[in-house]
């Protein structure tokens, strides 16, 4: 059974299965590397998953749930301003550790990722930051959220031995392509690279050849915006 995976820009992802259209971080609207607008990417989508509260992962979250009645799954107080904020109806909350079942023989585990969070004009408290741990009949994928370079993240390759693992290089706000690449030999054994959180405003690196020459060796796999990847079989 395939799972595929097709980059939107930024830390932006759709996940296809058989059964399942999956969107993580949906910052579509005011994204330069958007390949299509939010409703193109809204067709089909029966869940969003969030990684923390920045509007640059936020991104078209209420328009397209309120458009799909797709479920927006993330932690506690994210979810919670969503549905003050927007009157989501389809909500599952978790935090760091916990999993939601997402039918089918798909599930999202939330897991640890140090950054910041916080939404709307005040900057509301909207939980810690996470990383997410999405399992399918396809294969296992790691999306690191907006992170740091940290140790852990060999526990959670241990723990839920990821077929590919998705990881910020920008700088700046996330760790750079050196500190991914760093993550991605001594800590993690996926199948499969991704890079992402790159080129989307000016104080990001403008691509991903840092990360590219510092994994030299290892299996990465940089993707155009709009272009798509599926997990090996």
């Amino acid at each position: 059974m395939t799972t595929t995976l097709q980059w939107l820009g930024h830390s932006g992802f759709k996940i296809t299965t058989a059964t399942h259209t999956i969107l993580i971080d949906p910052f579509l609207s005011g994204n330069p590397l958007a390949p299509f607008g939010w409703e193109e990417a809204a067709v089909g989508c029966t869940h969003i998953l969030l990684t923390h509260g920045h509007a640059d992962h936020v991104g078209d979250t209420a328009a397209i749930a309120a458009k799909t009645g797709a479920t927006v799954v993330g932690m506690v107080e994210l979810v919670q301003w969503l549905e003050a904020e927007y009157g989501l109806q389809h909500t599952e909350m978790a935090n760091l550790g916990g999993s939601v079942p997402l039918g089918a023989n798909h599930r999202v585990k939330l897991v640890p990722a140090w950054h910041s969070t916080g939404a709307g004009e005040l900057a509301r408290y909207t939980g810690t930051a996470c990383g997410l741990v999405v399992e399918t009949p396809g294969g296992t994928i790691y999306h690191a959220g907006d992170t740091c370079l940290f140790s852990d993240i060999g526990l959670i390759d241990a723990i839920n031995k990821p077929d590919v693992a998705l990881l910020p290089v920008g700088g700046r706000f996330t760790m750079d392509g050196e500190a991914a690449a760093y993550a991605a030999r001594e800590f993690l054994n996926a199948q499969a690279y991704i890079p992402m959180h790159y080129g989307t405003f000016p104080l990001l690196a403008p691509d991903a050849s840092g990360f590219e020459a510092a994994a030299e060796g290892l299996p990465v796999v940089v993707l155009n915006p709009g272009q798509s990847w599926s997990i090996p079989q």
